[in-house]
């Protein structure tokens, strides 16, 4: 068990019942009554508090809290600043309850202890009425019989304390230092020899060991010293008493002092050289005293007294002696405000060791002498740039150190040079100030307010970040004044993810003014590069591109790079769309060659806009739209339909038209097949007869001659019966081709007379009998016969139709004849 851990809980509560003290809603709650601790132990004693949340429309705020034992007037000794608890004593409050650690108590710290805070209300402050009564005391071997049998004793010891702990505690005796095993009760009785020296322990506390106590019996041989520890100044003269046994039945041979030995033996101080003229000794009967002048701090050792009897070895020196401490005057100045808000100090001068006889303070203000006293209170606000110091009459070449307020902070950083993001950078803030002065960092925040960051010497940033970046505020303090400096934390650091906006935000029309803003947190401060696709558009430091008066040509995706020493990042990217109205329609005719009777034709418009057009077609000289959209069709067109086209494109930009002219041009090659056709049916008719011819001729040739009349009714029907076919629409019509090319030599072998000729015209005939027209309805071309005849230039004829006169009897069928005219 540490020392710590063990002295700590040697601590016990006597009365565990709470101790309210209380007015209206103003309330301290300490836990016990009284509290016992064994010398050189830690105490801790403990409390709540209560206040009103507000009053008269004020909310609470506390702004002091402390501990104390003394008061005078009003005034309480905050026990942190109390320079008898100096380095001894700690607070803690949180969420309403404090509680007060005294560390190695000793039996002066037995008092009674209060709990004090004040608010920001005027005038309110509380206390409770009854504190918490401390008691320190110490473990003591007591002795309860004492029996002398020759050269040892027997006696009987008892371990006593007026605080020990709760249920049955046992306990640890020693002889010498030495642990006496075995022995656990609270008693304890034995033979034990002048030498013994016994101290006790409770169990689990052994480093709170009692004072050692040397068995001695009532005439044993003793020396006893007063004071046993001496304090006295440089250069000033002290005296030691001590006390000797009276021998009865032997005489006292010689006393002396001695500090130092020499081969063990002890050096009588009167003959020691280094004490040489500085050093008396008086003895009446058995008091002696040792007087020391003109100290040296070389002086500072334990003093003590021996004396020898007539009897063959008898000696005796008392242990332990008088310890001596010479030492500078080492004046130290407590400075202490009643309250916070207390506009006086009160400055108070002290040294470890008692004033001389007849000595008193001199205090100096900037080193004037001011006054002579003990206590030096000043009842006006201490000026900052004022120091103070004091001195003992008498010994004024040795004045206190001064105190005073801070001196304004210096504040250092680490590393020194850049600060960089993510790096360990430490504050240090310092002044020079007597009392040392108490450090406070702030930040500066919104509306200038003071974020309080820490109360330590050093502010530390162990990954710091951009958001550290600002003014920061080192504030140090003490009872004399209150000085603030400043120092700006610049960190750097690479740009965040830039934001692009364009402005206008709404609709970027063309020709307009439209500036695209790139901004990046970056320290230091970025540069900007903009982009659109991967092409550079602008670089600058301000992160602006703008456009004076955009155009079509500028629309696409922007990106925006930002840089600095410490690094780059892209943007997002940023779609720019610029409307504008049409361009000049681009208008096209398909198919694109000569546009002909009956075809099928495409008339596109195109045009270049932002939001898309919508198209609209017109014929000039006509008052409404043709028909909407990008392609105007028209099938079957006819001659009519010739003229001039015009297209307009438009959105909510503008408008744009484009004019086409249209030539549409007959179709050749139907006009010609409808004269063949119709020459063809003549040819067929003409055929019909010259084949009717040739069967009758044959008929009159092989029959018996019949009388003409019978020939003439029979010509005459047979006539009346195409007639008949020709009225009633049975006469059938031919699509014919006529052409130039060389008959098959067959076919001169079949028609002798035409292969002589060498130029007969021949036809594809199709008869159809959907048509009532005779002559030309549905005529199309005869579908080519060879490659040859496609490549060869067609002639083609009109054949006109002359109706034969009625054959008579005897004539002769060949009479009948067509006229064919070549075209």
């Amino acid at each position: 068990m540490s020392l710590t851990a063990a002295v700590s809980g040697f601590v016990f509560f006597l009365l565990s019942a709470p101790v309210i003290h209380s007015q209206d809603d103003w309330r301290v709650t300490y836990t016990s009554s009284k509290v016992c601790a064994l010398k050189g132990s830690t105490a801790e004693i403990r409390c709540s508090y209560t206040y009103p949340y507000t009053i008269s429309g004020l909310y609470t705020k506390v702004e002091e809290t402390f501990w104390f034992t003394k008061e005078s007037n009003d005034v309480y000794v905050d026990l942190r600043t109390d320079p008898e608890y100096s380095g001894r004593v700690q607070s803690h409050c949180g969420n309403n309850y404090c509680t007060l650690t005294i560390t190695n108590v000793r039996e002066s710290d037995s008092a009674e202890y209060k709990f004090r805070f004040t608010t920001n209300q005027p005038g309110e402050k509380y206390t409770g009425d009854t504190g918490v009564s401390l008691s320190v005391t110490d473990l003591q071997v007591q002795v309860n019989r004492l029996l002398v049998y020759q050269f040892s004793k027997w006696t009987e010891l008892m371990c006593q304390s007026s605080c020990l702990p709760p249920g049955h505690p046992h306990y640890v005796w020693y002889n010498n230092g030495q642990k006496i095993w075995g022995k656990t009760s609270i008693s304890y009785s034995g033979y034990f020899y002048p030498s013994d020296r016994i101290s006790c322990a409770v169990g689990g506390y052994e480093e709170l060991r009692s004072p050692s106590v040397l068995i001695q019996s009532p005439n044993a041989w003793r020396v006893t010293y007063t004071p046993t520890e001496v304090c006295a100044f440089k250069g000033a003269t002290v005296k030691m008493h001590c006390i000797h046994p009276s021998m009865t039945n032997q005489a006292v041979h010689k006393t002396f002092w001695f500090t130092n030995t020499n081969g063990g033996r002890p050096v009588d101080l009167t003959t020691d050289s280094e004490y040489s003229g500085r050093v008396q000794t008086q003895c009446d009967k058995n008091y002696c005293t040792l007087t020391i002048t003109n100290l040296r701090e070389s002086d500072s050792a334990e003093y003590k007294f021996m004396f020898t009897t007539n009897q063959s070895g008898g000696k005796y020196t008392g242990s332990p002696g008088v310890t001596l401490s010479v030492t500078d005057p080492q004046l130290q100045i407590n400075v202490r405000r009643p309250t916070v808000h207390s506009t006086w100090t009160e400055l108070t001068c002290h040294t470890k060791c008692q004033l001389p006889d007849h000595s008193s303070y001199i205090w100096y203000k900037n080193g004037q002498k001011r006054k002579e006293e003990t206590v030096y209170f000043l009842h006006s606000p201490l000026n900052p740039a004022d120091n103070y110091s004091c001195a003992i009459s008498g010994y004024e070449m040795s004045p206190s150190p001064s105190v005073y307020a801070p001196k304004l902070p210096s504040v250092s950083v680490s590393p020194s040079d850049e600060i960089v993001e993510g790096s360990s950078v430490t504050l240090t803030c310092s002044s020079d100030a007597n009392p040392a002065a108490k450090y406070t960092w702030y930040k500066e925040g919104v509306d200038q307010d003071h974020e309080r960051l820490s109360e330590v010497l050093q502010l530390v940033f162990s990954s710091i970040q951009s958001s550290d970046s600002g003014q920061y505020y080192c504030t140090a303090e003490n009872q004399l004044g209150t000085k603030t400096s400043e120092y700006i934390i610049n960190v750097t650091y690479p740009p965040k993810l830039p934001s692009v906006l364009v402005s206008p935000s709404d609709e970027i029309v063309e020709g307009s003014s439209v500036t695209l803003t790139c901004s990046s947190d970056a320290n230091p401060a970025a540069n900007y590069t903009w982009y659109k696709g991967n092409q550079t558009q602008h670089q600058s430091p301000e992160g602006i591109h703008h456009f004076s008066s955009i155009s079509s040509e500028d629309r696409g995706i922007y990106y925006c790079k930002s840089e600095n020493p410490h690094g780059e990042i892209m943007s997002s990217s940023l779609s720019v769309d610029v409307q504008y109205a049409p361009k000049l329609p681009s208008v096209s005719v398909s198919p694109s060659d000569e546009i002909v009777e009956g075809s099928s034709v495409n008339l596109t418009c195109s045009s270049d806009a932002n939001p898309a057009a919508n198209y609209t077609w017109y014929k000039e000289g006509e008052d409404s739209s043709k028909a909407s959209g990008q392609i105007f069709t028209i099938t079957d067109i006819r001659a009519e339909h010739s003229g001039n086209y015009y297209c307009e494109a438009r959105n909510k930009r503008g408008r744009h038209n484009s004019t086409l002219h249209l030539i549409v041009v007959p179709d050749l090659h139907f006009s010609g097949s409808w004269k063949y056709t119709a020459a063809g049916t003549i040819t067929v008719v003409l055929l019909a007869v010259l084949s009717l011819s040739v069967f009758l001729w044959i008929r009159k040739k092989g029959a018996s001659r019949d009388s003409s009349e019978l020939e003439e009714r029979r010509d005459n029907r047979e006539q009346g019966r195409i007639g008949q076919q020709e009225e009633q629409g049975d006469l059938q019509y031919a699509s014919i081709h006529f052409s130039n090319h060389q008959a098959d030599p067959r076919d001169n072998r079949e028609h002798g007379q035409q292969e002589e000729q060498g130029d007969f015209q021949f036809a594809s005939i199709h008869f159809s009998n959907n048509q009532a027209d005779p002559l030309y309805s549905n005529i199309r071309p005869a579908q080519p016969l060879r490659h040859t005849e496609q490549q060869e230039g067609a002639e083609y004829a009109a054949v006109k139709f002359i109706r034969a006169p009625r054959i008579r009897a005897g004539e002769d069928p060949a009479a009948l004849y067509s006229t064919v005219n070549k075209n």
